[in-house]
Order: C-alpha cells, then sequence, then structure tokens
C-alpha cells in the first residue's frame, strides 16, 4: 500500500523555515525501480538517481545515462602532457641553451621518453581524478541521502529514487504525488541540515596560526642564507631532502676528518707510481694519423716497431680484415669467409676482395696501405671497401700495416730470406720484391723477423730494411711461424686477378 511519510524535523525549529533538498522515494524491489525509472526519463527530470543495493540489469538504459566523455578527456590530457613533455625538452636543449656532450645530438626521441612518459602519466591522472569529481557533481555537502530517515535500508533492501530540488521540473507536492503514483512505497521531502550558517570562530583561529607556521620555515632559511664576507656563514646549509647530495666520499680541493692532517688529497705513496727511466720517442701526431708526410706517403713506420706491434697486429688483422681477404691476405673468390658466402648468394654488387700480398699492393708504400684501410676504397661511387677510420685506432691500423708486410714476405720472400747468397750479390739480378716460385721452400722465422724488425732505427721499418733486436726475435717466432705454416697449407693458385 502506497502511503506518504511526513517528513520529520531534526530539530525543534519550523519546517517552513527550511529550505528543500528533494524527494526520496523507495520502491518494493528492482522490477518497480526499472519501471519508475522510465517513466521519470520520460517525464523529462534532469536532476535525479537511482539507488541499488546491488546493481540492477537494464538500470542505465531506463534512466538515459549516455556514456561519459571522461576518457576522451583523459586521452586529451595524456596527449597535452606527451606534447607539453617533447616540447618543453627540444625548446630547453636544441633551442633555448643548446649544450655538446660527447659529441651527442642536441635533441633525440629515445632521450626524451622518460619525461614524455612521466608527464603524460601525469596530465591523465591528474584529469581522471578531478574529471570524476567535477562530472559526478562532487563534493556534495548536503546529498539527499544524508537527511532522508530510510536511506539507510539502501545496503540492505531499499531501493530508492531521489529527485533533486534544483530540478527545473521540481514541486514538492507534484513531484511526491508523482512518485506515489509510479508505485512508491514510501515518499520523504528532505530539507537542508539545520546548523550554524556562520563559520565558528576556533576556525578562523586554527587558519591563522597554521599561516603563521606556514612563514616561520622560510623565513629561518632567509636568515640562514644571510651571510657576508664580513659576517661568514659558520654552519653548513640546512639540506631537508639530502638525495645523493652528501655522500661519504673524498673531493678535490675538500676538507676529510679521516685524516689527521684534514686533507682529502692524499700525496701519492713512495714506490707505488711506475716509473720509466727511458720514456718511448715521441710520435709525431699528424704522421701517426693521416699515414703522409706533407703530400706523400710515408714510406716508414711513425712509431716504434716491436715484436708485441707484431703481435697486436696479427690479432687486429684477424678480426677486421680476415674476414674478407683470407688469414693469409690472399682474397679472392674463396678465400676469406665473407667472399664465399656473397659468392655462394650470388651477390652481383660484391667486389672480391684484393690479394694484399699482390704486386700491386706490394709496391705501395706502408702510408698508402694505411690510407686505404683508414679511409676505405671509393669505385663508381660506393665503397668497395668500408672505411675503418672509427672501429680501429692509428696505432692498431700500423699494427695492421706491419702484420700485412709480413704476409707480403712469407709469400713472396726475398732471395736473402733463404740463406743464399748476399743481398749485394743479388741486387744486380733480382728485383727485390718480385715473387718466388710457390714451389720453393718458406723462409725461416728468424730470416723473416731479421727482414721486418729492424735493429738500426727504433720507431722505423722499411720494406727492404732487414733487421731485429736479438731479444724480441725469440718472442715472434711462434706467430711467424704460424703465418708460414698457414701460408704453406693453402697455397693459392697463380694469376688471380687484382680486382681493388
Amino acid at each position: 500500500m502506497n502511503r506518504e511519510t511526513e517528513p520529520i524535523s531534526r530539530n525543534d525549529e519550523p519546517r517552513e523555515d527550511r529550505r528543500p533538498l528533494g524527494v526520496a522515494a523507495r520502491f518494493a524491489g528492482p522490477a518497480e525501480l526499472l519501471a519508475a525509472a522510465q517513466r521519470i526519463r520520460e517525464a523529462g527530470f534532469r536532476r535525479w538517481d537511482c539507488h541499488s543495493p546491488f546493481p540492477v540489469h537494464g538500470l542505465e538504459r531506463a534512466m538515459g545515462v549516455r556514456p561519459t566523455i571522461l576518457p576522451w578527456l583523459v586521452f586529451g590530457a595524456g596527449l597535452t602532457g606527451a606534447v607539453a613533455a617533447l616540447l618543453l625538452q627540444w625548446w630547453t636543449n636544441a633551442v633555448d641553451y643548446p649544450f655538446q656532450i660527447s659529441g651527442k645530438p642536441l635533441f633525440s626521441l629515445p632521450a626524451n621518453i622518460p619525461v614524455i612518459f612521466e608527464l603524460t602519466v601525469l596530465f591523465a591522472a591528474l584529469t581522471a581524478f578531478f574529471g570524476a569529481l567535477l562530472l559526478n557533481g562532487l563534493p556534495r555537502f548536503a546529498p539527499i541521502a544524508a537527511t532522508a530517515r530510510s536511506f539507510a535500508r539502501v545496503t540492505a533492501d531499499g531501493f530508492f529514487i531521489t529527485v533533486e530540488a534544483a530540478d527545473p521540473l521540481f514541486d514538492a507536492e507534484r513531484t511526491a504525488a508523482f512518485l506515489r503514483e509510479l508505485g512508491a512505497v514510501e515518499v520523504e521531502l528532505c530539507h537542508f541540515p539545520v546548523g550554524e550558517s556562520r563559520i565558528p570562530r576556533a576556525v578562523y583561529w586554527a587558519l591563522a596560526v597554521l599561516a603563521v607556521a606556514a612563514l616561520l620555515p622560510p623565513l629561518f632559511i632567509a636568515g640562514a642564507r644571510n651571510h657576508t664576507l664580513e659576517a661568514p656563514q659558520e654552519q653548513p646549509r640546512i639540506h631537508i631532502i639530502k638525495d645523493m647530495d652528501f655522500q661519504p666520499k673524498l673531493k678535490t680541493q675538500r676538507v676529510s676528518m679521516l685524516f689527521p692532517d684534514r686533507l682529502g688529497m692524499r700525496p701519492p705513496v713512495p714506490g707505488t707510481l711506475p716509473y720509466d727511466p727511458n720514456p718511448p720517442p715521441a710520435v709525431e701526431t699528424e704522421r701517426l694519423e693521416t699515414g703522409r708526410d706533407g703530400e706523400q706517403f710515408l714510406t716508414d713506420f711513425p712509431l716504434s716497431v716491436d715484436a708485441a706491434l707484431m703481435q697486436r697486429g696479427r690479432e687486429r688483422y684477424n678480426i677486421f680484415c680476415a674476414t674478407c681477404h683470407g688469414m693469409t691476405g690472399e682474397g679472392g673468390l674463396y678465400d676469406g669467409m665473407t667472399a664465399r658466402r656473397a659468392r655462394a648468394r650470388g651477390e652481383t654488387l660484391w667486389v672480391p676482395p684484393a690479394a694484399l700480398t699482390g704486386q700491386s699492393v706490394r709496391e705501395q708504400p706502408v702510408g698508402k696501405i694505411f690510407n686505404t684501410i683508414t679511409n676505405g676504397v671509393v669505385r663508381e661511387g660506393r665503397h668497395t671497401m668500408p672505411p675503418y677510420a672509427v672501429q680501429i685506432p692509428p696505432r692498431d691500423r700500423w699494427a695492421i700495416v706491419l702484420y700485412v708486410l709480413a704476409l707480403q714476405r712469407a709469400r713472396a720472400p726475398f732471395p736473402e730470406d733463404f740463406g743464399g747468397p748476399s743481398a749485394a750479390a743479388v741486387s744486380s739480378s733480382a728485383s727485390p720484391v718480385s715473387p718466388i716460385s710457390s714451389s720453393a721452400p718458406l723462409p725461416s722465422a728468424d730470416t723473416l723477423l731479421s727482414a721486418l724488425l729492424p735493429e738500426s732505427k727504433p720507431g722505423s721499418v722499411s720494406k727492404s730494411k732487414p733487421g731485429l733486436p736479438a731479444e724480441d726475435r725469440a718472442a715472434e717466432i711462434p706467430t711467424i711461424r704460424s703465418s708460414a705454416a698457414r701460408i704453406q697449407e693453402s697455397q693459392p693458385q697463380t694469376g688471380q686477378p687484382n680486382v681493388r
């Protein structure tokens, strides 16, 4: 049976002096709630809502609830944050204050992704939080649910519809009668809570005390930072958030309480620093890095040549050069693994590597070979051999040149390398660069080392000057012996084309 419950005031003040807040109507079940919600929507009410102890299927459609625009607002805010972060970093790093750090680009997208991500999340999260409050009309300091006596049953078995007094169609008597016609079991007219309209004086005093207390820390900090040369600061500044600003470490020209003399920089302990009484000779940087002396290619090495440099050249050659030119430097179509792979795939643009032991390369000065390693080989507008200036330092390039000379000498030794007639006896009848027949026995390791590593002029080696310090000869014998063994095992065919 439908009935109307007379509103009961929470105090003894007359009800006529209180403004209406709205009407709360309780229905018997979810089916009645659905039917009433559809009728209220059709009647044109706008400021109303439904409340139930559990979700009611189809209630949103009956109420005419449209999809919220909050996801679009969150997406727009996130996109705005991403664009703002990108423009901020671009402007500060590339335009307003460009600063070169280790040759890195002034603006690089991967380096800016963390800040872009953070501002995207920040803008989207703030928009989702405040958007949900505004779109739901929150906060509500005097909702109908807080004043209706029977609304407590909404968590158990109560199904309610509340109509706010702010609705354009609201009229207390007519709205209550309309809800009873829809089948409401109980209808209650709700009013604003009765209470003091003025803010208590204690609130003002509390706000004043908080404002004064908030001014004390900045005033105290300002006073601590106010110091001059006449009145220097005796105590360190207050640092609330230390982070990593103060670490237990020693810095240059700083005081340290760890040592009695309070010096952070300690003198070196005697005998701990190495000292070379015979330092290596100085190397001219231009000759070392260009391989030229003016406009001419160097004919000798600009740095000290020893067994260690030869071994270093062998290691670098096997890493960077052997993949194309082969372990013996013969090049061609089948020596290096890269060449074999290119031929197996039928690469039409592949240019077979040159034979480093061929006549044309053996006649080049060492500076020319160094220049080829540095700048590569360009043919018909493209590199048939890439430059290695970035991958290989200058000293390692000279080491590779030295090892290439060893491969050339092992493949085409001089007559004196076989222990036969002296160089003076054969100089008139044999060219110093004429190769020996492939069937001839290879020279010994000692002979080859004597030819490549001079003993008369440290730091300089020529293609035709023999000589080796006695103490270095034994250390280099395994390297040359292994090179000679590889060449003997893989005797290449004669007459291969020189293609680079």
